[in-house]
């Protein structure tokens, strides 16, 4: 089957049926119309086999986290997604395996109100990528700019589980229950995004990132973009009921430096607190204080008692040196 062939039965038609889509998959690009007083918000994403996916993962699985990557990135800068296009490399055409992948990016985009409008198969080494366009009201987007020295640092769901999921899949970790083990797993492969969550702190905090090179990581990009510092409490990191069965020294590990989780890290100022808490529940999201940003550069970490923790891990960096990364 040739690659229009491809096209044509797999990946046309997915995700949600919009009326802003003027033209969609099918022609040479596509045509979108969007809604007057908005600014579009673009970002995309590449996920490469062995090095953001297991092989032999299941493909609707890959489906729907090559979507809901994107998707995250949309959450961080408080967007609404509206339109994705897909870039799809294959060492050859297995229509099963495509048909797969089609029904978790169908899956995926449809939760989020995304209509896939187009894109691209090669023939080459297993890779899938998304781009993603959401919308936001004109000025109203979340930076990574904009912490203040005195603000709260918040954190949604529990990260760490999708790097506890990945020491799973590898072998690296045994012994646990088999609902935690699933649970772990289901973080890694089919992550939620949290789009709503990020459209209710909207007007509310004042800097986000999206979790997913490790919460060090990011929380390091976010005061970069202010030359800020900030005190992390470790004691207050969420945990999962899941990660909490984990080894305790792994646990925290993966807590300050796994990646992939795709949780959204939040700035917010002291008295502005309690109403991103009910903003971000009202969207089915918990939301945890970590810490405070602080004028000195650097991270600091502590325990309840206020003893300086050493970091364990330093997330992930895809140009690092060996061993630098996470």
């Amino acid at each position: 089957m040739g690659e229009f062939d491809l096209i044509r039965r797999h990946l046309t038609g997915l995700g949600a049926a919009r009326a802003d889509v003027a033209v969609g998959v099918g022609d040479d690009a596509a045509v979108v119309r969007p809604p007057p007083g908005h600014e579009l918000v673009l970002t995309t994403d590449l996920l490469l086999e062995g090095v953001h996916f297991l092989p032999g993962m299941d493909p609707e699985g890959l489906g729907w986290k090559v979507i809901a990557v994107s998707l995250s990135d949309l959450a961080a800068m408080g967007a609404e997604p509206a339109w994705a296009t897909l870039t799809l490399s294959l060492p050859g055409a297995d229509e099963a395996w495509l048909a797969a992948f089609a029904r978790g990016v169908d899956a995926c985009a449809r939760a989020h109100g995304v209509a896939v409008v187009g894109g691209d198969t090669v023939r080459g080494p297993p890779a899938a990528g998304a781009q993603l366009c959401g919308l936001v009201p004109e000025g109203a987007a979340l930076r990574r700019k904009g912490a203040r020295p005195g603000d709260m640092l918040c954190v949604t769901g529990t990260p760490g589980d999708a790097a506890a999921g990945l020491a799973l899949a590898r072998g690296e970790l045994e012994g646990l229950p088999e609902a935690h083990a699933r649970f772990l797993r289901a973080r890694l492969e089919r992550p939620a995004p949290r789009v709503g969550a990020g459209i209710a702190a909207r007007g509310l905090a004042r800097a986000a990132i999206d979790v997913s090179d490790g919460l060090l990581a990011d929380l390091g990009h976010l005061l970069e973009a202010d030359g800020l510092g900030a005190r992390v409490e470790v004691a207050a990191l969420p945990c999962s009921a899941a990660l909490a069965a984990a080894p305790p020294g792994r646990r925290l590990a993966w807590q300050l430096g796994g990646g992939d989780d795709y949780e959204l890290l939040l700035a917010v100022a002291p008295e502005r607190l309690a109403a991103l808490r009910e903003a971000v529940a009202a969207a089915g999201v918990p939301l945890a204080a970590i810490g405070r940003v602080e004028a000195a550069p650097g991270i600091r970490c502590v325990d309840a008692a206020g003893r300086a923790v050493e970091p364990p891990a330093a997330g992930w960096n895809h140009f690092a040196e060996e061993g630098d990364g996470g």
